[in-house]
């Protein structure tokens, strides 16, 4: 296991391709889901989340299909999520061989899911992701169903419910702010990752290293970035990339 800062490639994908929107609009299309995965094998990543963000609003279901090419491909442990609504789905999709299962509009919608996959496969192969939109007169609300679908929870509250029931792990993710690189959201990281126990990843806006440092330093386990790994320059070409081993461990200085 690395003892590196964890810097974590996300990829979204949509109908079996890989996409990149902005704040959860407006699909960019960037190419096969599998290519990426080969070249950031050859990039000695150490890590990658891959969801698929059309499975629970377009009710199409897990796609097992990709997730078994996933598995055929990868190098490095694999995190997914998209449309894992039971058990049963949390189960064939590790024994595929994925390490961890993603729940979002589910932990919401039931959050015992978080609870009966936990007690299985454990805390550590259990991941809640928690959208957030921020509110025009402060704080942030939460989402589901790709950002569709506003909960009751806020932040804070979707988080220590995640840890509750049994998540091990929460992807704190900034609607606002995805595909943008205009930088995480520093004060969102900090008010949930000082009131829970549990890793916490960083998702929405890096640009690039000095954004990881950042999230770092706002209390984050680990950063995460989609848009910074599969595109470049100001017109957003697609360029699949990632940081060399003496980049990320100079994120420790």
């Amino acid at each position: 296991m690395s003892l590196r800062p964890r810097i974590i490639p996300v990829l979204l994908v949509s109908d079996g391709y890989l996409v990149k929107p902005v704040k959860f609009k407006g699909d960019t299309y960037i190419g096969d889901p599998i290519n990426a995965v080969r070249i950031f094998n050859d990039k000695q990543v150490d890590e990658l989340v891959i969801c698929d963000i059309d499975a629970t609003p377009q009710k199409s279901g897990v796609n097992f299909k990709l997730i078994e090419e996933i598995a055929s491909e990868a190098f490095m442990p694999v995190a997914y999520g998209g449309g894992v609504r039971r058990l049963e789905d949390a189960e064939r999709i590790t024994n595929i061989g994925i390490e961890k299962v993603v729940l979002n509009s589910e932990a919401v919608r039931r959050p015992e899911s978080i609870s009966e996959i936990a007690a299985v496969l454990g805390s550590s192969s259990t991941v809640v992701s928690i959208d957030t939109k921020k509110r025009l007169r402060g704080g942030w609300d939460t989402y589901t169903e790709r950002g569709k679908r506003k909960s009751a929870l806020s932040p804070v509250e979707a988080a220590l419910q995640a840890q509750e029931h049994g998540a091990g792990e929460l992807i704190l993710s900034s609607i606002d702010r995805e595909g943008t690189f205009s930088g995480y959201d520093t004060r969102l990281i900090t008010t949930v990752t000082e009131r829970v126990n549990i890793p916490v990843i960083s998702l929405g806006g890096a640009r690039g290293l000095s954004d990881f440092h950042a999230a770092f330093g706002a209390g984050a386990s680990a950063a995460a970035a989609g848009s910074t790994f599969v595109m470049t320059g100001t017109h957003r070409a697609v360029l699949i990339n990632y940081p060399s081993p003496t980049e990320i461990t100079s994120l420790d200085d």
